[in-house]
């Protein structure tokens, strides 16, 4: 299980990315919930030690649990819909057990990757027949149906992509996935269309009034829109330097509570707002240099599972952050997803750091380049 790396080998990169990324989570939080900041800090201290935990634990030893870690996962997501605990607008996504509580649909993600990577690399050789794919499909469908009725349609979205990505790095044929997205892009503007409809049970009453609010902003803007309008409101009036952090302008949109729960997913405006435009290209930047370096990681790994692993774990970074820094500026309807890193929400941050401490093993054992 345990292999002997050395210290050369480390992506301290990496490393130092996603403690920068944490580090503006951690003030940010400060400022836009005080009372959550220590937690965010030992959150973040956790992260970073089980990060560099699992960083030295040989991925492919763990891989070989890949049906205990579905199994598990499936477990997590039935006992929310039988003794979950509600959230707001009546979600039920928590579990609370000794006091402690915490979100399966976002341990799932990386279960999923874990899960997928080992399956992927057992059939690699038949992953383009259809008994391969109808397996896999099947077997991403059972925790998927669980979350979305939760309801949680944002993290049913971010398990759809990150499967795809997966499937992706496993190898499917280009035929397939262009066949996909051809179906896929009219069947998708398809369900929107009637989801939308009055009558339609595909959404829930919140689900589509935030849709409508994002092509109607003027008509949903003392509800819906709200939100979204205020966080671009914070955005552009940190201009270039900010306000500076925990300013008590009295123009301030976060001084003014104009943005709830601004710590979670609208983090990106209160750093926005203090920060300027300068604080906000260094999250992106620094979003996007994690990911591509997760990238980079996957294309070294020794063995395919390993491909897989930091490939999904990239995919999942990128798309998050994109979703969350796009509904924040309102370029994208309100979904409800968390920034990577930066975001209150410790079953997030912890599963995030664990992806990381498999991507650093998987550079660790990475491919010897003459």
């Amino acid at each position: 299980m345990f292999t002997r790396f050395k210290l050369r080998d480390y992506d301290f990169k990496l490393v130092l990315m996603v403690a920068a990324l944490a580090a503006i989570g951690i003030m940010a939080i400060g400022s836009a919930e005080p009372s959550l900041q220590t937690r965010q800090l030992v959150g973040v201290v956790a992260g970073i030690a089980l990060m560099i935990i699992i960083s030295f634990f040989n991925y492919t030893w763990i891989l070989k649990l890949n049906w205990l870690m579905y199994a598990l996962n499936l477990a997590l997501l039935l006992a929310v819909r039988y003794l979950g605990s509600e959230g707001r607008l009546g979600a039920q996504r928590w579990l609370e057990i000794g006091g402690l509580r915490f979100q399966p649909s976002e341990t799932a993600k990386i279960l999923l990757i874990l899960f997928f990577a080992q399956f992927i690399m057992r059939y690699r050789k038949r992953l383009n027949t259809v008994m391969i794919i109808g397996s896999c499909v099947l077997l991403v469908a059972l925790p998927l149906y669980l979350v979305y009725r939760q309801p949680d349609l944002s993290t049913s979205i971010v398990l759809v992509v990150i499967f795809c990505v997966v499937m992706f790095a496993g190898g499917i044929s280009w035929k397939l996935v262009i066949s996909v997205i051809l179906i896929a892009v009219p069947a998708v503007a398809l369900l929107i269309s009637l989801a939308l409809q009055p009558d339609s049970k595909l959404l829930t009453d919140s689900q589509q009034k935030r849709i409508m609010a994002f092509f109607k902003p003027d008509e949903y803007r003392d509800a819906e829109a709200y939100q979204q309008l205020n966080s671009v409101t914070a955005i552009a009036s940190g201009q270039l330097e900010g306000k500076g952090y925990k300013n008590n302008e009295i123009t301030s949109v976060k001084n003014g509570n104009f943005i709830s729960e601004a710590q979670t997913d609208f983090i990106f405006a209160v750093i926005g707002e203090e920060f300027g435009f300068k604080g906000s290209v260094a999250v992106i930047v620094l979003i996007f240099g994690i990911s591509l370096e997760c990238i980079s990681v996957a294309r070294q790994a020794k063995d395919l599972a390993g491909t897989i692993v930091a490939a999904g774990v990239g995919g999942w970074i990128a798309f998050q952050g994109f979703i969350n820094i796009g509904v924040t500026t309102f370029i994208l309807p309100n979904t409800g997803l968390t920034l990577p890193f930066v975001s209150y929400g410790l079953t997030s941050l912890l599963s995030l750091f664990m992806g990381m401490g498999f991507v650093l093993n998987i550079r660790l054992q990475a491919k010897k380049t003459k």
